[in-house]
């Protein structure tokens, strides 16, 4: 909108009266643009819920240097805007239309498959076992020399990265998007990694799964995660991350406890499937430039651990760290983390990192972790959710009795985040709402330090009901969803009059006894032992379908 011509011309589908939109059009929700202000344009027009900056008084778009914007414009943005990792249309043409070659995945998975032939014949006729394929699999010189020779110093730096000691962002379903990962970012973490996508949909070009793979410039040490149960689709994933998508490492999903997940093959019912999993690690390996992670739990369903078995194979095969969420699968997010049995796994592990995760929620918490664990690193989850200030209190050592108005600044940092990621449109406000207000339902579990009888407070540790020091604390303590979204509207604007909102975890209020989720008492606030059942990880990724993921 307030572009000039539009190129379908009388094919498009769209109106294309400026005046008469802008007689109907909505006043804008206050304050200035974010996006105008960060790139000195405007993509989303007249249709800008904050456009008092650019859009005169004809409805037409304006840079900051008073130039209408046109679609060259637009597309100069796009490249330079510190996104990466957004398929070209020719890409997203082929992997719909399923025309996109895999010649490395495909050589790996004949070789594989002859050796999984050949071993069964060994075993069968008691002869020498053949060696498993391990060679790297550069990609094809016709696509060009240069390429392949970039591939070969890609894969001798990757090979180096050296995760020891680095404070980790855990892959978060629905609300670790790239936003969050910008916060956490500037609050500390040292290492972020995008939500759980699915091999299959990636390979299917579907624009939802894709858009979790979104990496911003200011992520300095980035990961993608992904999940399959199966090595031609992990291998085929790889290969397609390997030539298009920009990060550092690439993770498998072994530690996801829900069940739909683990009909797919993936998540913590793969580690029960040994040669699938080796296939899978030998394949990806061998395509990737990049390391290759893997984040597990200490078990699938089985009464006894298993994880350690498991760790110096993965460690044989080609994995480059290895991530613990110390609980099975069974267990989901109940009972403590077991931090002992990491000690057990370490043991197990020649040369390649053990980053643990589970229950991180203070800075004294991750100091005896590393101290007594035998961890080389910390992924932090649902701490960062509650308080993404973690990370600084564990680099300052230091527990932060943050103010209310100082929690409302980060909210109001993630709006403008969000906006610049999902646009300031009604579509990009709206979008940006929802996803503070699923971010909200973990945010309002925090109690300031300054309320605590003790310190510190731990994640399994629930609070009685009580007022903050202000009203703005005691508003963000409430487990109501209607104050919730009067949070958001004081820095997106007044929602629409059908506006409706349910989180999509179960988080989202475990304070069932009180309707409103704040009692009229006052005093310092206690904390009671209450089944961690309300952190369950069901939620919504970009395709708003039920996902699955795994939350320490």
């Amino acid at each position: 909108a307030g572009m000039g011509e539009c190129a379908f011309g009388d094919k498009c589908r769209f109106k294309h009266d400026l005046a008469a939109f802008m007689e109907v059009r909505p006043p804008d929700l206050g304050g200035d643009c974010p996006v105008f202000d960060k790139f000195g344009m405007c993509m989303a027009g007249a249709n800008c819920r904050f456009g008092g900056k650019h859009i005169d008084a004809q409805g037409r778009n304006l840079t900051k240097d008073g130039e209408m914007v046109t679609p060259a414009m637009m597309d100069g943005h796009l490249k330079s805007c510190g996104v990466t990792n957004q398929l070209t249309d020719d890409i997203k043409h082929r992997l719909r239309k399923q025309r996109h070659s895999y010649p490395r995945s495909q050589a790996f998975v004949q070789t594989w498959e002859a050796y999984r032939t050949s071993l069964q014949e060994a075993k069968q006729t008691s002869s020498p076992l053949p060696d498993p394929p391990s060679a790297p699999l550069p990609p094809d010189p016709s696509i060009g020399a240069a390429i392949v020779s970039t591939w070969e110093d890609r894969r001798r730096e990757g090979r180096s990265l050296d995760l020891r000691g680095k404070l980790v962002l855990a892959p978060l379903t629905t609300v670790g998007n790239l936003p969050f990962r910008r916060l956490c970012r500037r609050l500390g973490a040292d290492v972020t990694v995008g939500e759980m996508a699915l091999a299959d949909s990636l390979l299917q070009g579907k624009p939802s799964e894709w858009a979790l793979l979104k990496r911003h410039e200011e992520e300095k040490c980035f990961g993608v995660q992904v999940a399959s149960g199966w090595p031609d689709v992990m291998t085929r994933c790889a290969e397609m991350l390997d030539e298009h998508v920009s990060c550092d490492f690439v993770d498998i999903n072994m530690g996801c406890p829900l069940d739909q997940v683990h009909r797919w093959g993936a998540g913590t019912v793969l580690s029960t499937k040994p040669q699938r999993l080796e296939g899978i690690v030998r394949g990806m390996s061998s395509i990737l430039a990049c390391p290759l992670t893997i984040k597990m739990r200490n078990a699938h369903n089985e009464p006894s651990y298993t994880a350690h078995n498991l760790m110096p194979k993965l460690e044989e095969w080609g994995v480059s760290a290895i991530c613990l969420h110390a609980r099975t699968a069974k267990q989901r997010y109940t009972k403590k983390a077991d931090w002992d049995y990491m000690q057990v796994c370490k043991q197990t592990l020649k040369k390649v990192p053990l980053i643990g995760c589970g229950d991180i929620m203070n800075w004294e918490e991750a100091e005896d972790h590393l101290l007594h664990s035998g961890a080389d690193s910390l992924m932090v989850a649902r701490g960062a959710l509650i308080k993404p200030w973690i990370f600084t209190e564990i680099r300052e050592k230091r527990h932060w009795d943050i103010s209310a108005s100082e929690r409302l600044d980060i909210l109001r940092d993630y709006a403008k985040f969000g906006m610049e990621n999902w646009g300031s449109d009604p579509k990009g406000v709206a979008t940006t709402r929802r996803f503070m207000l699923e971010w909200l339902s973990f945010l309002s579990r925090y109690i300031p330090v300054g309320l605590l009888e003790r310190v510190p407070c731990h994640i399994n540790l629930r609070p009685d009901p009580f007022v903050g020091r202000n009203d703005l604390e005691t508003k963000m303590a409430s487990t109501n969803v209607k104050d919730w979204i009067e949070i958001s509207e004081m820095l997106l604007g007044p929602v629409p009059k059908d506006f409706t909102f349910m989180p999509k975890h179960k988080s989202s209020g475990y304070a069932n006894a009180s309707t409103n989720g704040v009692s009229t008492g006052s005093g310092p606030a206690s904390t009671t032992t209450a089944d961690a059942a309300a952190d369950g990880a069901d939620g919504a990724g970009g395709s708003d379908e039920l996902r699955g993921g795994d939350w320490g």
